[in-house]
This record gives structure tokens, sequence and C-alpha cells, in this order.
């Protein structure tokens, strides 16, 4: 797979948008998130959370919420935008403290190919870097425009 990816050192960020819980046992949220995303196009939230785009990051943002802590395999998924301000009625938010991130961008526009790339970064690249997750939410940025999406993943140096 060919992977473009660099690091970036971001200041806070705040996101507003809409979430759910998702079992991660049998592949339940590899089919749940892209529904969600349906939902989400097909009841307007998608056009509703770019009107309040204003933060750092440009377009919609799937947020990754590990929550294995609470729950045994268990994740939040967010769907939401970068964004500063009051949060508009009926959405919640959420802040990530500043960190590095690195940024890596998927090889085409196909649905598939975020999760090609997630699992690159899972079973390639994370047991051949020196880096360690910086143990908050990862981000799925998408810009739109026609540019292939993006993984940021919170890291730190060992």
């Amino acid at each position: 797979m060919n992977v473009n990816e660099h690091v970036i050192e971001q200041q806070s960020l705040t996101f507003v948008g809409i979430k759910r819980t998702f079992s991660c046992v049998d592949g339940e949220n590899l089919r749940g998130i892209p529904k969600m995303w349906q939902d989400a196009l097909a009841d307007g939230i998608e056009e509703r959370l770019n009107g309040f785009n204003n933060g750092a990051i440009p377009g919609l943002v799937g947020i990754c919420v590990d929550q294995r802590e609470l729950h045994e395999n268990q994740m939040e998924y967010w769907i939401a935008t970068s964004h500063s301000g009051e949060v508009p009625e009926d959405l919640v938010s959420i802040e990530l403290p500043a960190s590095r991130w690195v940024v890596f961008e998927a090889d085409e526009l196909k649905p598939e190919a975020i999760q090609r790339l997630w699992h690159h970064i899972m079973t390639e690249w994370f047991p051949s870097t020196s880096y360690k997750h910086a143990g908050i939410p990862e981000l799925e940025v998408y810009r739109g425009h026609g540019t292939p999406p993006q993984v940021w993943i919170p890291v730190k140096s060992v």
C-alpha cells in the first residue's frame, strides 16, 4: 500500500456533531459506521454540520473514541465538524487536547480506502514505528472537494 504520511503539531481541537456507540465484536463497527454516515447524509446531518465548520480542520470528521476501559470491545464514533463557539441545538461537543499527530492520506476516494488505511496503520505502521499512541481519540478527516480522506493518529515519542 502506497501511504503518504507526515507529522504535525496541533493546538486543542473542538468539534460538534452526533455520536453512537458500537461493538467491535465480529466487525459490527465496520458495518455500523458506514451505515451511520449513510443515515447522516439521508437525514441532512452532514449538510447541517458543514454549515457549522469554522474551526481548524475543514470538512467533516469521524472521531474514534476507544471505550474498552469502560466496556470490552466497545467504541464511540462521532460524525462531527471542527467548530468554535456555542454548541448548536441537538448536537454534542468534544474537545481534544493539543497533540502531535501522524496524518495518513488514503490512496483513493472509495469508502473501502479508509478501512484499508486503518488496517495498514494498525498492522504495519504501528509495529514498525518508534511512536506510541497518545491515548486520545483518532480522527478520520473528510475534507471534501475530491480530496482523499485522512486518518490522524495522536502519538508521543517512546
